[in-house]
């Protein structure tokens, strides 16, 4: 097996896709499906109730597909997964900052695990942040100096719980230099038991009345005595995100301690795979049209819209940084970048991200985060239609995007999107006017995107298939 190198450390994950090795009882056989959620309001984007497009094209015809497969789990902390093949130039790299160190410097990117494929992930439902109630008295559980470097946390871990007997048959399906992720099963006893948003809680209640086990995802970061960057990156995103909830976003559920390895354990809903997996797949045939891409991009527009309502900007928005679940919505994850924009702060001065899409206004001085949160959002469209992001050929930044390749492929409506996410600061519209885009409001159904899931599996296991050959 190939390793590969994630911020520092070796990934148990191969190049290709790896599938999970399952004995019988390890993970559930599929269960009837609980009733479908309702997407957030706004997010149908002009499509009928059986999940199709209200607007037909024949130039963008919607996918067909009758295969069945397990469901593609992808959770990975997406800061920890860049791509090796976009390595900025030596000139581009120092548009980029340390995060650690807040100082001018390259960029680190390194190659993204692949997908795991594991069963039955959860049924979706709007995210929230643990429940903000008062600081939790201090636990017979947690002593000496763990105890110390935790308190910090203590508004958010569900103290009295051992995360070893409430979360069972963990299988390993990444591991970054953040720490490792892993499906877990939920045990039936705990259901009810456990500190969680009402939303959160009311989905576990339904998947034991229909005799289904929570499948989730944990992360797991390490607790060290003098403390790490990692772990101030999760207290900043727990107190950012503390009380918001959205269709759109995708959230911590829960905080708990491991005392026996020192660990945090965060609880996650589980997905499907990121934005960036899929586009990788177009290089080994599967088609992304352009009302697909509006679909995405409206997901996109709909948390951004939200965020920036709450007075926050994302700053890192990107293919790696957007995770798809299994009934096609689009959430955006990794909030370590995020900052919150107030009247009397509403500028930022850090160069985040990563240079690919990072909005220009980022390299030359004070910028507006929430107009540049809309300039990344037009580079991940870019690069969802190309297979690459912007300058990733020429490696020359410029204060617009290079052409699309064939652009006669695209509609009037697509350009005209890409030219308003591009414009400058001053005058590049805010998310709410994007979603009334012609672009937008001509995007395919959902069900569209949950057959395209479908024929990314099916790639995955050709693959797989070919190499098992080969050897």
């Amino acid at each position: 097996m190939q390793a590969n190198v994630i911020d520092g450390q070796t990934t148990k994950l191969a190049p290709s896709p790896l599938l999970l090795s399952k004995s019988p009882g390890d993970l559930p056989s599929p269960q009837p499906s609980p009733p479908a959620r309702n997407s957030p309001a706004g997010s149908t984007f002009g499509s009928s109730d059986d999940g199709s497009s209200s607007s037909s094209s024949a130039d963008y015809p919607t996918p067909v597909t009758d295969l069945d497969g397990d469901a593609q789990v992808y959770y990975l902390n997406p800061a920890d997964a860049r791509k090796q093949a976009y390595l900025p130039s030596p000139t581009a790299s120092t548009f980029s900052s340390n995060r650690d160190s807040g100082s001018s410097g390259a960029v680190e990117v390194v190659p993204k695990p692949k997908i795991v494929v594991s069963d039955s992930p959860t049924p979706p439902t709007a995210q929230e942040a643990p429940q903000a109630e008062a600081p939790l008295p201090p636990t017979p559980r947690v002593h000496g100096w763990l105890a110390d470097a935790v308190a910090p946390f203590a508004d958010f871990i569900d103290g009295p719980v051992d995360p070893r007997a409430a979360y069972v048959d963990l299988q390993e399906i990444a591991e970054g230099e953040s720490g490792s992720v892993f499906a877990a099963h939920l045990v039936e006893s705990f259901v009810g038991k456990l500190r969680l948003p009402a939303s959160v809680a009311a989905r576990d209640a339904h998947d034991r009345a229909a005799g289904q086990r929570t499948l989730v995802a944990i992360k797991q970061v390490a607790v060290t005595p003098h403390g790490s960057q990692k772990l101030l990156d999760l207290q900043h995103e727990l107190r950012l995100m503390r009380g918001l909830a959205h269709e759109n976003i995708l959230g911590m559920e829960a905080v708990y301690v491991d005392v026996v390895e020192d660990m945090l354990w965060i609880r996650m809903d589980l997905m499907e795979r990121s934005l960036a997996d899929v586009i990788e797949l177009v290089n080994e045939g599967l088609m992304l049209q352009e009302r697909m891409i509006a679909r995405f991009a409206g997901d996109i527009l709909l948390g951004l819209d939200y965020l920036h309502k709450q007075g926050i900007a994302h700053r890192d928005v990107r293919s790696d940084n957007l995770l798809i679940n299994n009934s096609g919505v689009v959430r955006i994850t990794d909030f370590s970048q995020s900052v919150k924009v107030t009247r009397e702060a509403p500028l930022s001065s850090e160069v985040v991200g990563v240079v690919y899409w990072q909005a220009p206004e980022m390299r030359v001085g004070p910028y507006d985060p929430l107009k540049a949160d809309i300039w990344s959002l037009g580079a991940t469209v870019w690069e969802t239609a190309q297979a690459e992001p912007p300058f990733a050929e020429t490696q020359v930044f410029t204060e617009r995007w290079p052409a699309v390749r064939q652009p006669e492929l695209f509609s009037p409506a697509f350009h005209e999107f890409l030219r308003l996410c591009s414009e400058p600061a001053a005058v590049r519209p805010n998310a709410a006017a994007l979603m009334k885009s012609a672009f937008t409001t001509n995007a395919c159904g959902r069900a569209v995107i949950v057959q395209l899931l479908s024929q990314c599996m099916a790639i995955e296991r050709r693959i797989q298939e070919e190499m098992g050959e080969d050897s």
